[in-house]
C-alpha cells in the first residue's frame, strides 16, 4: 500500500476522500491506501448504536462503503457505487475501533469488484462487496 509522499500532490484518493463530509464528519480516517486497495478506520461512537446496544448497521456499511470508495477511485477516473451489498458477522459496540480493508476482486472495461472486510482487531464484524462504475469523461 502507498500513503502520500510529504509535500507531494494529493492524488485523487486524496482529494475525493478530503471533499468527503460524511465520512469525515463521522470520525472516519483514511489509514492508508494503494492501487485496488485500501485501509479506513472508524470508532463506534455513542451516537452510532442503536436501541439494541450495538452499532447500527447503516454505520458499518457507510464504513465500507467508504474503503469501497476509496479502492476503486484510487486508479484516477471518478468512480462510484453501481450497487452494494453486506453481510453482518458479528455486533460492534460503542468505543469499539473498526478497521475496514477493501481489496479489487477485478475490473473489466468501466465496472469493477471489490470486496471490503470490516474488522475488531482480528474479528471479523462484516463483509461488504461493491459493484463500482467508471464515469465518461466530458
Amino acid at each position: 500500500m502507498t500513503t502520500p509522499v510529504p509535500g507531494s500532490a494529493p492524488g485523487p484518493v486524496e482529494t475525493m476522500f478530503a471533499a468527503d463530509e460524511a465520512s469525515r464528519g463521522l470520525g472516519i480516517e483514511l489509514v492508508q491506501h494503494g492501487e485496488g486497495t485500501a485501509v479506513v478506520r472508524m470508532t463506534v461512537s455513542p451516537a452510532m448504536v442503536n436501541g439494541h446496544g450495538t452499532a447500527h448497521g447503516g454505520y458499518l456499511f457507510l464504513l465500507g462503503d467508504t474503503a469501497f470508495a476509496c479502492a476503486c477511485n484510487s486508479h484516477g477516473p471518478v468512480t462510484v457505487a453501481a450497487a452494494a451489498d453486506i453481510d453482518f458477522i458479528a455486533p460492534a459496540h460503542e468505543g469499539d475501533v473498526l478497521l475496514a480493508t477493501a481489496r479489487e476482486r477485478t475490473r473489466f472495461g468501466r465496472s469493477g469488484i471489490y470486496d471490503v472486510s470490516v474488522r475488531r482487531g482480528e474479528q471479523v464484524i462484516a463483509e461488504f462487496r461493491g459493484r463500482s462504475r467508471t464515469l465518461r469523461s466530458t
